[in-house]
């Protein structure tokens, strides 16, 4: 972990920022810091108003006490009155959707639970700062959902929101600013989307090339062995981070290395979740049932545009045999890369890009017919 060196920022009220950067680079840290966790050994941080973080599962809970003991425990360490945390009582139980075990002691609980409870009440006993760390990957997509609009709720009710997240759509949907970290080092700070851009521009977000030079230790085996895989544009320019709308192209280079075999490339793509996406293999007409004789080769699939939705996605790369079926080589989440909406796409009020749910969001053709009160729909003859 590198040391904090030069991360002086100011933070206004009800700003939502970012906190981005590779593992290492000094964002749990920093949040350490400003939680009054961990103390500087150098420098100083100036903090007013009430602070509510999550940090780690459980930061903060007894676990020999019940549920409800915990919330009025927090809300105690934070100042506020029996009666304020009464108010708020049924609300944050209701949010962490824990109502049966509520006075169930919490080393009882599952990690979800554990994580449901202690961030209903880090945002919802109305700290002045609200500081989340990782921690939230911890949840299922509904939960980190309902998550982020809470987050979102407290910055417009003019409240501060420090956000740290390896998951750059929550980042720019969420945050209108973010800080890159770098080795300890604030190396951005501007407008969300211009700065996850910029870390992911840089190589240090998902990798999107890997390359096997010594091809005795590449992936394969006797037939064929694998040189590369690559995520790329339509143009050919290397693709950290692409739009929705954009078409990606994913390669891979690999080596036939004994001829005369009906070969099968193909590319799957996940979700962080593990989901599969989709699996393609390859179908140029060219290769199609024609055996391959020695020699390298490049395949290429495009994924059209307006197809994934916002997310992270990694891609396996394999090569199959056919006649007799023998998998070459396959290497899973080999690369991987962002699918980002772009501040154009924002600014363009394009909803679909920003509001998409699940992981493919294409464009289908729709049609509507409309019929006036009292007459029938006829049958459409297209």
């Amino acid at each position: 972990m590198w040391a904090l060196r030069d991360v002086s920022f100011d933070v206004r009220c009800g700003e939502v920022l970012g906190i981005i950067g590779r593992n290492g680079a000094g964002k749990s840290t920093l949040l350490k810091i400003l939680s009054r966790i961990t103390e500087p050994t150098e420098g100083s941080a100036e903090i007013g108003g009430r602070v509510g973080s999550l940090l780690e599962v459980g930061t903060g809970f007894h676990g020999e006490l019940t549920g409800r003991e915990n919330v009025f425990l927090n809300g105690a360490i934070l100042g506020m009155s029996r009666s304020e945390i009464a108010a708020k009582f049924d609300e944050i139980v209701a949010f962490a959707e824990v109502e049966t075990f509520i006075d169930t002691p919490v080393k009882h609980y599952s990690s979800g639970m554990y994580l449901r409870l202690a961030f209903a009440v880090a945002a919802h006993l109305e700290p002045d700062i609200l500081i989340v760390d990782e921690v939230l990957a911890v949840g299922d997509a509904s939960f980190q959902a309902k998550c982020l609009d809470k987050m979102r709720t407290v910055g417009q009710q003019g409240r501060t929101v420090l956000f740290v997240s390896h998951n750059m759509p929550a980042v720019t949907r969420l945050c209108q600013r973010a800080i890159l970290l770098e080795e300890g080092v604030r190396a951005r700070d501007g407008a969300a989307a211009e700065v996850v851009g910029e870390y992911l521009r840089t190589g240090l977000g998902t990798t999107a090339e890997r390359e096997w030079p010594n091809l005795e230790k590449a992936p394969g085996r006797d037939v064929a062995r694998l040189r590369a895989v690559r995520v790329r544009t339509a143009d050919g320019r290397p693709a950290g981070s692409v739009d929705p709308r954009e078409t990606v192209r994913l390669e891979m280079e690999y080596e036939v290395r004994k001829g005369g075999f009906l070969l099968s490339p193909f590319f799957s793509l996940s979700t962080e979740e593990g989901v599969v996406a989709f699996t393609s293999s390859d179908l140029d007409p060219e290769w199609r049932g024609r055996r391959r004789p020695e020699g390298n080769y490049r395949s290429a699939a495009w994924i059209p545009g307006n197809l994934l939705a916002e997310g992270t996605l990694f891609v396996t790369a394999g090569l199959t045999t056919l006649s007799p079926e023998r998998k070459q080589f396959r290497e899973p989440d080999v690369v991987a890369f962002q699918v980002v909406a772009s501040l154009e796409s924002s600014a363009a009020g394009d909803e679909p890009v920003k509001r998409a749910r699940g992981v493919v969001r294409p464009v289908l053709e729709w049609s509507t017919q409309f019929t006036p009160a009292g007459a029938l729909l006829r049958a459409d003859r297209r």
